[in-house]
């Protein structure tokens, strides 16, 4: 298995004691380093505590000698692409340590700029937090196992206007939605 939390970190801008301020409890920039480089034992106790301070999944923190994953190789800058000193294993864009759950839509029929074969990951938070969604792209469950998909353009009280995209859409209004999906990341296979 390798190790991946020093990737990680420096992926961050992190140093050893800004990680270790963040675990919760915090602890010595000394233990983290002993972490990093193998070290010291990296439970199972250890790997929750460094991923949520990290804001990752714990198994993102280590993988498999074996196992492939994908590298950033370079970075598009004002001037063009510019190469990385060293490649280093990509994260996924979204803060996976963030409250709330993450769920994915699917898109099987173009809608506004959605394409099929779109995946839009969305981050799940509650109702009384709409305020925050407000003009972003959300999913909304309703009754009998339907659900609202667009603009979220309005609360009040208990209810939610999602405008659908498209044109000449009709505002759809939901009444006390158990949680609202907000969108935080498109994927799309180019």
């Amino acid at each position: 298995m390798i190790n991946r939390i020093r990737d990680i970190r420096k992926q961050k801008g992190w140093t050893l004691a800004d990680l270790a301020e963040a675990c919760d409890p915090p602890t010595t920039p000394q233990t983290v380093g002993r972490l990093e480089t193998g070290m010291r034992n990296l439970s199972l106790k250890w790997m929750e505590r460094i991923a949520a301070a990290l804001g990752v999944e714990p198994e993102v923190l280590v993988r498999s000698e074996k196992a492939a994953h994908p590298q950033v190789v370079a970075t598009l800058g004002k001037d063009g692409p510019e190469a990385l000193d060293t490649t280093r294993d990509a994260l996924l864009a979204t803060d996976l340590g963030a409250d709330g759950a993450l769920m994915v839509l699917t898109i099987d029929y173009p809608h506004g700029e959605y394409r099929p074969g779109d995946q839009l990951w969305l981050r799940q938070i509650d109702p009384e937090d709409a305020g925050r969604a407000v003009n972003r792209d959300v999913l909304v469950p309703r009754k009998a196992g339907r659900f609202s998909f667009g603009r979220l353009i309005d609360r009040q009280g208990s209810l939610v206007g999602i405008l659908p995209p498209g044109h000449g859409e009709k505002q759809q209004v939901v009444d006390s939605p158990p949680w609202i999906g907000v969108a935080e990341m498109l994927v799309r296979r180019l």
